[in-house]
């Protein structure tokens, strides 16, 4: 028998496309799990941008996971509203991303609502000596940050 609990466990094999380490699990966007019958479920996601190229790769990789654990119908359907927040990433997630070399978003909504900048430390020596050098990194959640210390360029996945 299909649980909401048995298939966020599957949903915890579905990785993002554009940073491979997290699953969408971490990155929050999974808004809810609906079981029609047992054949049956419906998972909702909420994108990280509007807009973004990965989610409909994410849709496929969440119905391929299900369907491959027997589950024949999989519908996902996208939710805009309310907007993804990176204040819905685990904490797992964002420790996930900073061993990855990604340093993680250091403000939440709640602690920064006059959106301050941020002290953005370097996750691969850890200093608070960084410099922003673009708003815009690899993917658009993302600014490219460089290390005054150790010289290292990193991306800096933005608060939102």
């Amino acid at each position: 028998m299909l649980t909401r609990e048995l298939i966020l466990e599957y949903l915890e094999e579905v990785f993002d496309p554009e940073v491979p380490v997290l699953t969408i699990q971490d990155l929050g966007i999974v808004r809810d799990v609906i079981i029609h019958s047992d054949q049956d479920v419906e998972i909702v996601i909420t994108p990280t941008y509007s807009g973004c190229p990965a989610m409909n790769t994410i849709a496929t990789n969440i119905k391929f996971e299900l369907i491959g654990r027997g589950i024949h119908h999989v519908r996902v359907t996208e939710v805009l509203s309310p907007a993804w927040t990176t204040d819905w990433m685990t904490e797992q997630g964002k420790q996930k991303l900073k061993e990855y070399g990604i340093a993680p978003p250091q403000y939440t909504t709640k602690n920064n609502p006059n959106g301050e900048d941020a002290v953005v430390p370097c996750p691969r020596c850890n200093s608070t000596h960084t410099q922003l050098m673009s708003q815009f990194g690899s993917t658009s959640c993302k600014a490219l940050y460089k290390c005054i210390d150790c010289l290292e360029p990193f991306d800096y996945f933005k608060c939102h």
